[in-house]
């Protein structure tokens, strides 16, 4: 859930900024970009070089870097975070965001920002309790800010009650359940295949062709960032998966593939078929490796199972089925032939005539033809804006479809 995201951690002055350093370190763990602000008070209770060090990124204390001359922009950061998560917030700080009062970049950020606001207050008891701190608190709440509410522990003072900054855990573990509440395929399990099949001519031999199973792979990817359940069914490939939402199975074959395809498409809300699966294998496959000799060979080639074609079979109202073509001539008249013949709510089509697009580029440019034969476009770009697009249009379709 935090993998990719800006997260912007403020510390300010408590000597529960010593948790700070556990927060970063594991924001960064889970694949968060994360950036540090310091207000002055901070820097007597932890210094920062540990949070620069932690966090990858310089630590910004003040509207001016030290040397340069240059100031340290509130405004971009603002708009770079995906979260604000003050902790510890201070009393004193949380009275000043409650009160507008804006007298460091912290607070300037805050002021700035339009992401989500995590507060986590630590302080001693008393102050907590106090009618001036309750008060800022509710008011934060009404505004919107998420209250990260501390724990009953030993505090500092050696008194024992409310006021204990909330774990680290604990507050990776809100973020995670809040940001997630906000991902558009929340809850909905999707299916994606990627990369080649390598149909075996003996035991060292195989008919297969050039995908690297990359656009396949960085469709998975995003789509479980936006919160899907994703089983990746995947030819060979060199490939590694980052999502711990992603559910990876290695097939070789096309048969292997159509197996596992047809089995978990039966649960899913979303199939996107991307693998470049062989249409033909060999009619038998030698047990032994063939010899070469002067005599000319020939392999007899018979059809695989159409995968693409048998889920368009069993497809229900509710389920969305997504195919994709590669073509090297007629490539719009192809592509909707496949549409209709195949029951698909729209394909991806990319043609080996356009440069820098189809296999083993990082790159790809696609069009997407959906069922009404409406066309839509796209440049070249990175596969992983590409993806982006797709699980873009794919939000888009759903949202359409079940409204």
């Amino acid at each position: 859930m935090l993998r990719n995201k800006n997260i912007i951690v403020g510390v300010t002055g408590s000597i529960a900024a010593y948790k700070s350093a556990l927060l970063i370190r594991q924001l960064v763990k889970e694949g968060a970009n994360v950036k540090v602000l310091m207000t002055s008070a901070a820097t007597q209770f932890i210094t920062p070089l540990t949070l620069s060090t932690l966090s990858k990124n310089h630590v910004l204390l003040d509207f001016a870097k030290p040397d340069s001359g240059e100031w340290n922009n509130h405004v971009e950061l603002g708009l770079w975070a995906d979260a604000l998560v003050i902790a510890p917030a201070s009393a004193n700080t949380i009275a000043k965001m409650a009160n507008g009062i804006c007298d460091n970049l912290l607070l300037a950020v805050y002021l700035s920002a339009r992401c989500e606001v995590y507060l986590a207050p630590a302080m001693d008891l008393d102050m907590y309790k106090h009618a001036a701190t309750t008060d800022n608190l509710k008011k934060l709440a009404s505004r919107g800010n998420k209250i990260i509410n501390p724990g009953n522990g030993e505090l500092a003072s050696g008194l024992y009650g409310e006021g204990r900054m909330a774990e680290p855990e604990e507050i990776v573990d809100f973020l995670k359940k809040e940001l997630s509440n906000n991902l558009p395929l929340i809850g909905k399990k999707v299916m994606v295949t990627a990369g080649p099949t390598y149909e075996p001519i003996d035991p060292v031999r195989f008919i297969g062709n050039y995908s690297s199973g990359k656009m396949g792979f960085a469709i998975a990817e995003v789509l479980a960032d936006k919160g899907a359940d994703v089983t990746l069914i995947c030819g060979p490939n060199s490939l590694n998966t980052i999502n711990k939402n992603i559910n990876r199975i290695d097939v070789t074959t096309a048969e292997e593939l159509f197996q596992n395809a047809v089995r978990h498409f039966q649960s899913c809300d979303i199939a996107i078929l991307s693998a470049a699966v062989a249409d033909y294998k060999p009619a038998d496959v030698a047990a032994q490796k063939i010899k070469k000799t002067t005599a000319s060979k020939s392999i007899e080639l018979v059809p695989t199972k159409d995968t693409l074609a048998e889920l368009g079979k069993l497809k229900k109202a509710k389920q969305m089925l997504i195919g994709f073509a590669l073509e090297t001539e007629h490539e719009v008249e192809n592509a909707k032939s496949k549409i209709k013949r195949k029951n698909l709510d729209f394909i991806v089509l990319n043609s080996l005539n356009d440069k820098g697009a189809g296999f083993k580029t990082d790159t790809n440019k696609i069009s997407i033809i959906d069922k009404y034969n409406k066309i839509t476009t796209f440049g070249l770009k990175n596969k992983k804006e590409v993806a982006k697009d797709i699980v873009a249009y794919i939000i888009k379709t759903k949202t359409k479809k079940t409204t």
